[in-house]
Order: structure tokens, then sequence, then C-alpha cells
């Protein structure tokens, strides 16, 4: 199965909408297939007095509240027409987390084809039934929550008409960055197992080989901050991949799915086939032989090529009779 990888732009254009067409343009030549923004209304999403968490206090300090940040953040309803427009010249697919019912509605009405729960929704009883009667397949992430969480948002899905099947699961932490003492990949196999459902991946880690390892354990979709530019001030760039970062994790990923397609059966691959004459070996005369001597341990040793007698055949040969004289390393022949 092909990984579906969504190159998370978020909230990395900080407001400015020709650097949000500069972030589709790297997913695209990364090789993504969609470009994730985030669709929110800060009204609607966060109290006035609402604490930024500790990694947007670090990356863009405390002179602004989370509010008036999120404010900057917005994306109006001509943005999102615009960016779906520059997605579409681009050949990658748009996709956007939203936050609230209206965000959800808005998405809706632009056409997407799938809704993302972001993982402080979890528990958002309302905002899960207005997503779950859009009947729409949504990938949900599962940042802060325990099974318990989990199953609960599963079965408000499911009473709304998302049945499992269209459902993707994605394990999560959402710590900017994530410590890898933290990340328990082990819980997206467990999740699978305890759900029934596909698994992915939302990796907030720094560098790549997490989200690699993630496909390598079946995830089904991986997704992951990028921006132009770690130094830039936005709550999100720190701890999200330069563009050739970016587009190293895909290449990466694509190669693994190539590296687990195969039958499971253990066989000589094509490519190595040719190899068996090189790398293994056969029986030769360690030392020089006459007609009639005994093959022993003494007289017969194993060396490359292996287009002879094979060594496993050893024990079998071991006191029999040359029937002629062998040169030292010359193949046996009986």
């Amino acid at each position: 199965m092909t990984t579906l990888i969504i190159a998370e732009a978020g909230v990395n254009h900080d407001g400015d909408l020709d650097k949000a067409r500069a972030l589709i343009r790297v997913a695209s030549d990364a090789g993504a297939d969609l470009v994730k923004f985030q669709t929110f209304s800060a009204k609607r999403l966060v109290s006035a007095s609402a604490p930024k968490a500790e990694y947007q206090i670090e990356a863009t300090g405390t002179a602004e509240s989370q509010f008036d940040m999120l404010r900057r953040l917005e994306l109006t309803r001509e943005d999102h027409e615009s960016l779906i427009a520059t997605c579409k010249e681009c050949g990658i697919g748009f996709f956007s987390t939203g936050f609230d019912a209206g965000s959800i509605d808005l998405l809706v009405e632009l056409g997407v084809d799938r809704l993302k729960v972001p993982s402080g929704e979890v528990t958002n009883l309302p905002y899960l039934r207005h997503v779950a009667a859009q009947r729409l397949p949504v990938i949900l992430s599962s940042g802060m929550a325990d099974l318990g969480d989990i199953e609960a948002a599963i079965s408000v899905l499911e009473a709304g008409g998302v049945p499992r099947s269209a459902i993707v699961l994605l394990h999560c932490n959402t710590e900017y960055p994530t410590p890898m003492d933290d990340v328990n990949l082990k819980a997206m196999v467990n999740m699978r197992t305890s759900f029934g459902v596909e698994t992915g991946y939302s990796d907030h880690t720094l560098g790549i080989e997490v989200a690699i390892a993630a496909v390598a354990l079946g995830a089904t979709v991986i997704e992951k901050h990028f921006t132009l530019d770690r130094s830039l001030p936005g709550p999100d760039h720190q701890a999200s991949l330069l563009p050739s970062e970016l587009k190293a994790m895909v290449s990466a990923i694509r190669n693994v799915e190539r590296a687990m397609a195969g039958d499971g059966i253990k066989r000589a691959s094509a490519s190595e086939a040719k190899n068996r004459l090189v790398a293994r070996r056969s029986l030769v005369a360690r030392t020089a032989i006459k007609a009639g001597d005994r093959f022993s341990e003494d007289n017969l040793s194993a060396k490359r090529p292996g287009d002879g007698i094979s060594p496993m055949r050893w024990d079998d040969i071991i006191g029999l009779e040359a029937k002629r004289d062998f040169d030292v390393d010359e193949q046996i022949t009986l």
C-alpha cells in the first residue's frame, strides 16, 4: 500500500499568502501527496485569556496572546480558494485541518474529500458530531489521548455515520519537538490492533527517521511539518523540516515502501542470483591428490567460486576414493 504523505504547512505561512504558495511549491517538489494548512477562526477557537503552549512562548515570546497570534494566522475563504488554485497548478492535493464547525463547513464547501480531527479536538463532542455529519473519511490525530479517549471519539464518529473503515487513526505526540524517548512508536501498532482501523503517524520529532520507521511498522499516513526557514518567527518553524529534508523524507518513505512490497518468501532475488557463483564455495584440493587417494580433511578445502560440489556435501565426500589426480585448488569431481 502506498503511504499517504501529508506535508504539513500548517501556519508556517505566518499570514503571508505568498509564503503559503511557496510552501505549496516546496511540498509538490518534494513529492508529497497533500499539502495541509489549518483552517480556524481565532474568535471561535480560543478565549482572549487562553495561554500559549510552552513551545509557542519559546518561539514567539509573550508580547502577544494566543488569541492575537492565531488571529494573525487566519486564512480567509479567498485565501483558501487561492491556495487551492495553486495546488492544482502544482499537481498536489490541498488539505486543511478545520478546528471548528464553521471551518469544517468552509472546507466541505470548498470540496475537500476528507477531514482531519486535530489532537486537541479528540474530546470535543459537538465538534466530533459535526465532523461525522459530513459523512467524509476522517483522519483522527491522537496526541495527549489514551485508549479510552480514542474509543469514545471513534464511537461518536461511527454513531454519526462514519464507518471505521473510513477512519485513519494517527499516533501523535503534541510536544514540539517531541523527545525521542516519548515517541512510543509501538503505540501506533497497538492502536491498529485495538481499534481495527488503519493507523499512521503525525510526527513532531526533529529529523526524518521516526516517520520512516513508522512506515516500516505499517503506517498508511505520515504527516510532517515543514517550513521555508526554521529561523522564521512563527510558532511551528523550529520543529519543522527544511525543504531538502522534506524531499529526503518522501524519497526514503518511497524506498521503504518498495522494500516492504515483497511476498515474504525467502529466496534468491533476481538481482542477487548471479552472485552465487562469486560468493559461494566449492570443494577443492588443499594439496595434490593422486588417483586412489582417499579424500580427507587434510587434502580437501572449500574455496570460491561456487560452481562445483557444495561444501555442504563435505561429510559425503570424506573417505571416498579419488578417481583421478587433482592439482592444488582444482575443483573436486566424482
